[in-house]
């Protein structure tokens, strides 16, 4: 032992830290804020939509149809034909349910309804049944929303605000309180969506992985298997299974996923991006996407498939059988010769057939209808379809109003939240085109998806309503715009509360306006004086 040793002992060793405090409900309700924030949400919305579902006990708008078609798939597999009678025979007590097995015609694929189909297996043929599985979807599309808006902005708080924008979303509310096909598409479009983002994600990863590891440049490293690509096709495949501008959405979104694939390898130092995108991820892409989209779409008409018997089935189930085994003669509006096809199995080109006949109905409706509408007006909520009208007699239903009242389901989305969104969309514009923001690209890409190829059909008889698949990306535009206005990362204190006073404010403003016109969004019976006071344009009458 050393002099000094000896001379200066060692300190006594220090006191053991103390045990830490358990953390209160707060903090750990903080730190899981990345779910509890979009769970909160979800059921927010969830209460909105679920609240009085039944009511009205009525067909509202094209209930007409895909509630009775899905009921149909039930029994029988494919779409059958309904007498006149069929509406008053199944809302009236007791029930009789007048289903012919005759096959009908029908516009639309049948995953939709097949969809929907589920609720009425669950709860029967009635309003709660048939609009149960669109409030489902609807309010699961919001938890998915503030997930996928915290993914592509990295903050909690930004991804629950665009949720929140959509819960208080009036068309995105409606959509989910009736048996029609957009809310569920709506559903698959978002779910592709986030697939790609988490792919993209991933990929990012692995690259990061192989640069800093001293690997392959960027030009030859292989990315392998990606099963949320693969996800997305799935999904987007199921979006045309409900309605066919889903394969929009899929052109939109492949070319989303390998421009992300080349971006992603120039990050990684590949000297030639471009041609390592086409040769090592276009293809595989063209194969997740397109091919899984594929074998989804034509999985969805299983049950028309399968019906059988020579007299039996869905429309034009047979109609190849007494063909010789000719091709049809003509595919989506196109004339083609008449070719031997006996390689190619008679129910398929049967399902050939009856594709080319929808196509021709489709695209040549052009019949008037007293809502319809031009794209043009559709992002400043200029002509929103009245889906169910009731006036009421002072006396009757509650009503206690002299002049009447008024019970009306009205697909308007919340004017102030589309009226933000259009000035939304010019911010995130300038981000994409000159700061070159890959988030900005990727809202803008789902927009142009959704809504731009609807300007084609300028002669067809189209209405507002198709736009509720557009809606999450607009609340994901307000999102980021709001972000925004908190100010960048570093700023002074100053500027970060006038940044999230002037957003807190606009958030509370859409909240109220949504509060307004609740009651047009669910048949609520009001004063007629009251509802002649949410018609603020005579194009909304």
């Amino acid at each position: 032992m050393t002099q000094a040793a000896l001379t200066h002992p060692p300190a006594p060793p220090a006191p053991a830290a103390p045990e830490p405090a358990p953390r209160g409900l707060l903090r750990r309700a903080a730190d899981r804020a990345d779910w509890l924030g979009p769970i909160g949400v979800a059921l927010f919305a969830g209460l909105l939509r679920f609240w009085n579902l039944g009511y009205p006990n009525a067909f509202v708008f094209d209930e007409t149809y895909y509630p009775k078609d899905a009921w149909s798939l039930l029994e029988q597999g494919y779409e059958g034909t309904w007498p006149d009678s069929a509406n008053a025979d199944i809302l009236a007590v007791p029930q009789h349910v007048p289903l012919t097995s005759a096959p009908e015609f029908i516009a639309h694929p049948p995953l939709g309804k097949w969809v929907i189909s589920l609720g009425e297996a669950a709860f029967g043929l009635h309003p709660f049944g048939w609009r149960f599985m669109t409030a489902l979807l609807g309010t699961v599309t919001v938890l998915m929303l503030a997930r996928i808006g915290r993914r592509l902005f990295g903050s909690t708080l930004i991804g629950c605000t665009a949720a929140l924008l959509m819960s208080v979303d009036g068309l995105q509310l409606v959509m989910s309180r009736v048996g029609l096909l957009d809310g569920v598409q709506m559903f698959f479009v978002l779910a592709a969506f986030g697939s790609l983002l988490i792919d993209r994600d991933r990929t990012r990863t692995r690259l990061a992985a192989a640069r800093e590891g001293n690997g392959p440049d960027g030009d030859r490293i292989r990315l392998g298997w990606r099963p949320w690509r693969i996800a997305a096709g799935v999904f987007v495949g199921a979006a045309c299974g409900v309605k066919w501008n889903g394969a929009m959405v899929l052109a939109a979104f492949g070319l989303l996923t390998v421009l992300w694939d080349q971006s992603g390898r120039r990050w990684a130092g590949a000297r030639r991006p471009w041609r390592s995108m086409l040769r090592r991820d276009a293809p595989p892409a063209l194969l997740a996407m397109v091919g899984s989209a594929l074998v989804v779409y034509v999985g969805a008409w299983a049950g028309w498939l399968a019906t059988g018997g020579r007299n039996a089935g869905g429309y034009d189930r047979h109609w190849a059988d007494d063909r010789a085994g000719l091709s049809p003669d003509s595919f989506l509006g196109v004339p083609l010769p008449r070719l031997p096809m006996t390689w190619v199995p008679a129910p398929l080109r049967s399902l050939w057939h009856y594709h080319s006949q929808m196509y021709d109905f489709n695209t040549g409706l052009s019949t008037p209808h007293t809502y319809q509408s031009n794209p043009f007006s559709w992002l400043v909520q200029g002509r929103p379809v009245s889906m169910y009208w009731e006036q009421v007699p002072a006396g009757q239903h509650g009503c206690t109003a002299s002049g009447g009242c008024a019970a009306q389901i009205l697909g308007l989305g919340t004017p102030l939240l589309w009226w933000t969104a259009c000035f939304a969309l010019v911010y995130l514009l300038w981000r994409w085109f000159f700061r070159r923001d890959w988030r900005s690209g990727a809202v803008l890409c789902g927009v142009a998806g959704v809504y731009l190829p609807w300007f084609q059909y300028q002669e067809r008889t189209v209405f507002s309503f198709y736009m509720v698949v557009l809606v999450p990306f607009l609340c994901l535009a307000v999102a980021q715009m709001l972000g925004a206005m908190l100010g960048p990362e570093g700023c002074t204190p100053e500027r970060r509360r006038l940044g999230a006073a002037g957003a807190g404010l606009i958030v509370l403003a859409i909240v109220g306006c949504f509060a307004f016109f609740y009651p047009l969004y669910t048949a609520e019976v009001i004063p007629m004086t009251s509802w002649q006071d949410r018609m603020w344009f005579t194009s909304w009458i």
